[in-house]
């Protein structure tokens, strides 16, 4: 694996702390801002709005760019957006703040991908997405404790600060360590690249991903109110759960990152499977403080265990057109981190008590377990294994019709 690829792994750390971390500060931010506890978790939804939106532009409008000063750009704007989230007024300041630093974010991990996959083999597509996706997880086990850490101890303004000092470290790595990727002699058409969207497989992956990704942070968003509200634990308690949750995810990434590239559609069933699980364990057993740390654990295994697979599996189905795959990924995930939260505050909202989000996040994951079944069924029709509409994108040759034979996609696929 090439150093390249381990240099955006760490730089994703940064990004992904600054999008979950509000998960274990969401209490003492919302007391501070004035707001309930709904409306401050609208701050989850406002960063994955901002993925959604930001991802496929993003690579649009950085298609023609050199990559390594794209990714330069993007991460300089990002530091920038968590000082001002710092430094925010009011409510409506830190809800912009968190839109741009988004935006930024949903453009390195579609510029990110793209170059990391570009630089391994096909067989090896899942392997280089775990290494990336092994940032959130780190996130998870250090960001995020540690944010809530300094939330409860130095004000939820400190967890915003020490964001942007590790996004300094990561623009320090990308510039000293991200080679300079030189543009294929016929740049990319976009419009040649959203050919793509006319494959089932492509839609079906995007409805996956948003379900899966919505479900498991539908629970997780409010994972803190939960923790001291209903399981009865001390706020320090907050912290170390979530840390928990981080070391699972770590566990589950490095795991399916071994497994998916040969038994994709196996990974896809089983975790989400176990998601749907633990989501309903959750819901019902969250009265036990005990049960509740150990369901937390095990979410944060099943979620990450399936990454790897749904990153890779888009990367297969849409074929040459890397840099839209990799955006059309990030902004899957992110409708799902926009929808969980959501609803998770629309049921809360409801009076059905801070366990309700567990049941409405099960809800999502068993559509997505059905969605994974229908895209299956047509991965073995005779159609699936001809030939495919895709875009040919950074390999600058032009748009027509390449067999899924050609890039792997059968095997790639084997459940």
């Amino acid at each position: 694996m090439p150093l390249a690829v381990y240099i955006l792994g760490l730089s994703v750390f940064a990004l992904g702390t600054s999008e979950f971390m509000l998960s274990g500060i969401l209490p003492p931010l919302a007391e501070d801002m004035n707001v309930s506890i709904p409306r401050a978790g609208l701050l989850i939804s406002a960063f994955a709005i901002g993925m959604v939106v930001g991802a496929p532009l993003l690579a649009a409008a950085t298609q023609r760019l050199p990559r390594k000063t794209t990714l330069i750009a993007l991460i300089s704007v990002f530091g920038l957006g968590q000082v001002a989230g710092a430094l925010a007024p009011n409510y409506s300041v830190l809800f912009a703040s968190r839109v741009v630093s988004a935006l930024a974010c949903a453009g390195f991990w579609a510029v990110g991908s793209a170059v990391a996959i570009a630089m391994v083999p096909f067989n090896a597509r899942a392997k280089a997405m775990a290494v990336m996706i092994g940032g959130l997880s780190v996130a998870n086990v250090l960001g995020v404790p540690a944010g809530a850490f300094l939330g409860e101890h130095l004000g939820w303004r400190s967890a915003f600060w020490a964001v942007a000092v590790a996004s300094a470290i990561a623009l320090v790595g990308v510039v000293t360590r991200i080679p300079r990727i030189p543009l294929p002699e016929k740049l990319p058409r976009l419009k040649g690249e959203l050919v793509i969207y006319r494959d089932r497989q492509v839609l079906l992956s995007i409805v996956v991903t948003a379900l899966a990704a919505g479900g498991v942070f539908c629970a997780f968003s409010y994972l803190a109110p939960l923790l001291t509200d209903v399981s009865g634990l001390d706020a320090g308690w907050v912290s170390p759960v979530l840390g928990l949750f981080g070391i699972g995810a770590l566990i589950g990434t490095y795991i399916g990152g071994r497994v998916a590239d040969a038994r994709l559609f196996g990974v896809l069933l089983s975790g989400i499977t176990a998601s749907t699980v633990f989501l309903v364990g959750l819901a019902l057993f969250a009265g036990s403080p005990a049960v509740t740390i150990v369901l937390t654990f095990l979410l944060g295994v099943s979620a990450f265990y399936t990454a790897p697979a749904l990153n890779a599996r888009m990367f297969n189905v849409s074929g040459a057109a890397p840099t839209l795959g990799a955006a059309t990924t990030t902004a899957a995930f992110n409708l799902g981190n926009t929808s969980g939260p959501w609803l998770g505050g629309a049921v809360i909202d409801a009076d059905f008590g801070y366990a309700s989000p567990a049941w409405a996040g099960a809800a999502m994951t068993l559509v997505g377990l059905g969605a994974v079944g229908l895209a299956l069924r047509l991965s073995r029709t005779p159609a699936a294994a001809g030939s495919r509409v895709v875009a040919r994108g950074e390999t600058g040759a032009e748009t027509g019709v390449e067999t899924a034979s050609a890039h792997q996609t059968n095997a790639a696929d084997r459940a």
